[in-house]
């Protein structure tokens, strides 16, 4: 039987809400607190009960955890519910504290900065893109640190920032809290985490923009991303990560997820890739390729978002630029799945997700070149957060940070009377 003609017993990726209790992931987080917290995060408002039994955790335990998170007020409590149907001893339902605390968030991308206000449920409450004037560490990081608190002030709703959470492209070493080489940029050794915690005065985190996206999708968006995923981030940057067994791998030396050099046979365009391999991936579908070829073609689209809304309008030229973008990185994509055989890989696209015919594309370069997909459609998915990756991901490294170790060092975080 043709491989593409096999039956799939694959389930459709969920997402969070969608999930039974009995079908939560005991790999997503390992803390008691953390677990209890994320429970609450999928499911509330929610019993303590429910909590005990969707975690694993003991009675006793659930309400020691809940009564320090709601000490903190990460938590809060409901008004007394019924049970089903009326039946049942009435319970007090538990849900995250959304009107206390916000994380913010600084994605440093080749072209701009996007800043971020983001609540503890993963909303976002505000975001402002500012270009660059230079991209010299020092010039990049203070125009951060001068505007989150400007952010703050006019969309914070009198909530505490907890901390900050930074993310960009490359090689990003999160335990160091520097950026190790960023070519786009030109840096290298920028100890970004230090520098911006002695400006802003509050916990930063750093990591790479798809390990970022990869942990905000475990905690809001695709279900099927918690134990086994692989995403693709294609922008000015080219990355990617990998979750296995519920963790987002990082490698020893912090670099895993360099995939832009991989092979594909794309098309030139230009100057040949700096990485000297004649039809490199980011040298077929960076956002500065693209506007290349856009100008090759005759379109006036002097900047990527400009071509990517005379796409949405309907201009064929530029609809069939982003086809060509799809169809490269489904060839990426189709090694990769087959390289790690993952529940589900998520494509950080603006083109998948904004252009129907762009994912057809892609999914279908998948089924002619993968072994091991066997359902291109349930297995290939776009961002949950299509229209705000670069708000999100900033600020998810430092939720993710957050939910990790709820009751850490957090020191702008008071207990609550």
């Amino acid at each position: 039987m043709d491989r593409q003609q096999t039956p799939t017993t694959r389930r459709t990726p969920l997402r969070r809400s969608d999930i039974p209790p009995a079908a939560a992931n005991p790999l997503r987080r390992a803390s008691g607190t953390g677990a209890v917290l994320g429970a609450v995060l999928d499911h509330g408002p929610v019993a303590r009960s429910t909590v005990a039994r969707l975690t694993g955790l003991s009675p006793a335990a659930v309400s020691g955890h809940c009564a320090a998170l709601l000490d903190r007020g990460l938590l809060r409590e409901g008004p007394e519910t019924a049970g089903p149907r009326g039946l049942g001893r009435p319970y007090i339902p538990l849900e995250i504290d959304t009107g206390r605390f916000l994380v913010a968030g600084a994605h440093i991308a080749v072209p701009h900065t996007t800043l971020s206000l983001m609540d503890l449920t993963g909303r976002i409450v505000a975001e402002e893109r500012r270009p660059h004037e230079g991209t010299e560490p020092g010039r990049v990081l203070a125009r951060v640190a001068a505007g989150l608190p400007r952010l703050l002030a006019a969309h914070g709703a009198g909530r505490t920032a907890l901390a900050l959470g930074v993310a960009t492209g490359h090689w990003v070493d999160p335990e160091a809290g520097a950026v190790v080489h960023h070519p786009q940029l030109g840096w290298r050794g920028v100890p970004v985490r230090d520098e911006l915690a002695r400006a802003t005065g509050v916990p930063v985190h750093l990591d790479s923009h798809a390990r970022a996206l990869a942990r905000a999708e475990q905690l809001f968006g695709e279900a099927a991303t918690r134990a086994s995923a692989v995403v693709l981030f294609v922008g000015n940057v080219v990355d990617a990560a990998f979750v296995t067994a519920g963790a987002v791998h990082q490698g020893p030396r912090f670099g895993a997820g360099n995939v832009a050099h991989l092979p594909v046979g794309a098309p030139s365009a230009g100057a040949p890739c700096t990485c000297g391999t004649a039809g490199c991936l980011q040298s077929g579908v960076s956002e500065p390729a693209m506007v290349r070829r856009a100008r090759e073609r005759g379109l006036t689209a002097p900047t990527f978002a400009a071509l990517l809304e005379l796409a949405v309008g309907g201009d064929p030229s530029a609809v069939e630029l982003f086809r060509e973008r799809a169809r490269l990185t489904g060839r990426a994509a189709a090694v990769l799945l087959d390289m790690f055989d993952p529940e589900v890989l998520v494509v950080v696209e603006p083109g998948t997700g904004r252009l129907p015919a762009c994912m057809d594309e892609l999914r279908a370069e998948v089924r002619a070149r993968s072994l091991v997909c066997d359902d291109a459609g349930r297995s290939v998915v776009p961002s949950s957060f299509t229209g705000s990756v670069l708000a999100t991901a900033g600020a998810a490294v430092a939720l993710g940070a957050l939910y990790d170790d709820p009751l850490g060092p957090w020191p702008a975080l008071p207990a609550v009377s």
